[in-house]
Parts: structure tokens; C-alpha cells; sequence
């Protein structure tokens, strides 16, 4: 049986990365999509277009995550054509790496409207439909970034830390209404991005990581399955890390 047949989901930054591979595992385990990003691509619509083949209901929105009213015109659109919403995947974000004394302030606040903020307004959007249900299942990306921290990165690694404090709070301010809201901190994990690495700079993160290989983006997929699932029915306010250990 599928873990979330009849389930529809949403996922913010759906189009490439963990977020794709998020929406695949979902769509196998049932669940209709709502899949928004700030551009949808022809790729993108092609792969809503393979998803919904295997019977589910799929649909794009281009959506600013980071811009309030934008997420709230996305819920309405999202409810007119899904009707109910089970569970937020707060998965949006962006990098803007750089030592904290060449940081210039635009770094600084793009990396935290985008990522810490976009959960705020996608979480504020979706609780009067969820709040209604007395159901659903909110899961904020965050990273082991943000627990550890990580030279380079104090924009990332802040945002990424506030996403835990959020989850957190919502677990304890919505738990009474059979709300759950839980965070995922990825670590090493090989997409694109990390793809533009050298092999040098891979073998050295492999050392620090007890697995001693890299994670997938399907790795993280798994245990946002087991987030959004009825199997994790009495989990709330927890931090999984995928991180083959390296975060212990």
C-alpha cells in the first residue's frame, strides 16, 4: 500500500536538486503535488508531465517563496485546485558563500529572506487550511550547517539554524491541533551544486563522514516520506539529520 495515497503535498523549490527528488519519492508513494519554484522550466514541466503518469495529480507554480503575499495568492491557487493540503515541504533556498568580513549586507539578507523566511510565509500561508483539517505535516529543510555552523557560510548557516528554531516553535504552538512539524539537515549531499566540486575537495569530505561516501538527494527523500507518512504519527519538533554521521 502507498504511504501517502490520497495525500497532497507541497514542495518549494521543486525544480532541480533535493526538492525534485523529494517530489518523485512522494509521487511514488501517492501523493498529488503541488510543486512551486521561482521559474518552472520546460524540464521542469516535463518532469510534472512523467510524474502524473503514474496517476497522480501534478501541477507547477511559479512562486516567490520569499515574498509574503506571493506564497498566500500560491495557497488560494494550490486549494483551488487540490482542495486540501497534508503536508509543506519548506525546501527552498539559495547559497551566497563568502568569509563573514567580505560579506556585504545584500548577501547577508538574500540568503536569509530566502531560506528562513520562505518558511515563514509558506508555514503562515498554509495553517488555516491545515488548523481546519486539525491535520497535517510541515517539514522545513534545514542543514547540519545549521547546527554545527561552518566557515564560509554564517548567512547559510544562520538561516539554516533559524529554520530549527522555527520548527521547534511550530511543533509546540500546533501539536494540540494534530499539526506536526519536523526539520531534515542534510549534509554532504551530491547535486548539482556540490557536482562542481573538485575530487580533491570530495575525498576530504568523505574522511570526515563515518558512511565515508556522499549522500543522495534521494537519501533525504526517503525521510521526508517518513515525515509526511502516517508512520511518523508521534514525531514532532525533531531534527533528523541525513548526514552519514559526519554531524555526531
Amino acid at each position: 500500500m502507498k504511504l501517502l495515497k490520497g495525500k497532497t503535498a507541497i514542495i518549494t523549490g521543486a525544480g532541480r536538486g533535493i526538492g525534485k527528488a523529494i517530489a518523485q519519492r512522494l509521487a511514488n508513494e501517492g501523493a498529488n503535488l503541488a510543486l512551486t519554484d521561482l521559474v518552472v522550466s520546460e524540464e521542469a514541466e516535463k518532469f510534472a508531465e512523467e510524474l502524473s503518469k503514474t496517476g497522480i495529480k501534478v501541477k507547477y507554480y511559479t512562486s516567490d517563496a520569499s515574498n509574503f503575499e506571493d506564497c498566500h495568492n500560491t495557497i488560494d491557487d494550490i486549494l483551488k485546485d487540490f482542495d486540501r493540503i497534508d503536508i509543506l515541504v519548506n525546501n527552498a533556498g539559495i547559497t551566497r558563500d563568502t568569509l563573514l568580513m567580505r560579506m556585504t549586507e545584500a548577501q547577508w539578507d538574500s540568503v536569509l529572506t530566502v531560506n528562513l523566511k520562505s518558511a515563514f510565509n509558506m508555514t503562515k500561508a498554509v495553517l488555516k487550511t491545515m488548523l481546519k483539517q486539525r491535520n497535517g505535516s510541515i517539514i522545513n529543510m534545514s542543514s547540519v550547517v545549521g547546527v554545527s555552523g561552518n566557515a564560509g557560510q554564517a548567512n547559510y548557516s544562520a538561516s539554516k539554524a533559524g529554520m530549527l528554531g522555527l520548527t521547534k516553535s511550530t511543533a509546540k504552538e500546533l501539536g494540540a491541533r494534530n499539526i506536526r512539524c519536523n526539520a531534515i539537515a542534510p549534509g554532504f549531499i551530491e547535486t548539482e551544486m556540490t557536482a562542481k566540486l573538485s575530487d580533491d575537495i570530495k575525498k576530504q569530505w568523505a574522511k570526515t563522514i563515518p558512511l565515508r561516501r556522499g549522500g543522495t538527494p534521494e537519501d533525504v527523500a526517503k525521510v521526508t516520506v517518513f515525515l509526511g507518512s502516517d508512520l511518523s504519527s508521534y514525531v514532532t519538533g525533531q531534527v533528523i539529520n541525513v548526514c552519514g554521521g559526519m554531524n555526531t
